[in-house]
């Protein structure tokens, strides 16, 4: 063996102890996909990853009462496995709603937190445990500092953490530009249900917007809100529009 090839394994490990501790990872993350080619198309791996930490917010008033982002956050969090740990810092989370989108009370463990302090230290100490599905916690304020520790949590057992960004006034949402650790950045706005044919209130849809994707894309998409097992959908015309566009090039070529 030449003295070239020993140096090599000698090599590999630095560059892998510089990886290291510059803060990347070689390990392949698990993902949890939306079951949506258009979304899950944009993210690294093909879904949401696991052992990392993402941001959610409202668009709009949502991003004061946080409805819509509860919901979304909650029909990503019902299709994880094992417990689901909610803080909050307000007590207004309506539990019926997040059974619409499939995630159960017999499942999910609500702490109340007194502060942001009081938040972000339960939700590093929930995302440490290691056996929960996910963690979810309503945060005004998250400090690239704090949002390390979070994603470090994350990553060291392997759980979901969602930070849902809530402030207390329409000015305050302006943090959410800052950058920080998250691996992706989540915007939901309400948008008009499709009219139905008989009297009644379609399915909700949203506008989400996908701000911030490590080492993925940003994009935009009109989606149904989650159905009672967590998962979102395309609006019918959206999701028919390639076969439509394929059947139109037949007919062209016809």
């Amino acid at each position: 063996m030449t003295a070239e090839t020993w140096k090599k394994p000698g090599l590999e490990t630095l560059r892998a102890t510089i990886s290291r501790l510059e803060g990347h990872s070689d390990r392949r993350r698990k993902t949890l996909p939306f079951g949506v080619r258009e979304i899950d198309s944009r993210l690294p791996g093909g879904g949401l990853a696991l052992g990392a930490l993402h941001e959610v917010a409202g668009g709009g008033n949502d991003a004061l009462h946080s409805a819509a982002a509860g919901q979304f956050c909650a029909g990503i969090a019902a299709r994880t496995r094992g417990k689901v740990l909610w803080i909050v810092t307000r007590q207004d989370v309506f539990a019926p709603s997040l059974k619409q989108v499939g995630l159960s009370a017999r499942r999910t463990i609500f702490v109340e937190a007194g502060s942001d302090v009081d938040v972000l230290a339960s939700f590093e100490e929930g995302l440490r445990h290691g056996g929960l599905g996910a963690v979810v916690a309503e945060v005004a304020r998250l400090s690239m500092t704090a949002s390390r520790r979070l994603q470090l949590a994350a990553e060291t057992s392997g759980s979901l953490g969602i930070a849902i960004r809530r402030w207390r006034r329409q000015t305050d949402a302006a943090d959410f530009g800052q950058p920080t650790a998250s691996v992706t950045r989540w915007r939901v706005s309400v948008l008009p249900s499709v009219p139905l044919p008989v009297p009644g209130v379609g399915r909700p849809r949203w506008l989400l917007e996908l701000i911030r994707a490590r080492a993925g894309e940003c994009a935009d998409f009109e989606v149904e809100a989650c159905d009672g097992k967590g998962r979102l959908s395309l609006p019918a015309a959206l999701a028919d529009r390639p076969d439509q566009e394929a059947a139109g090039q037949r007919r062209a070529r016809a």
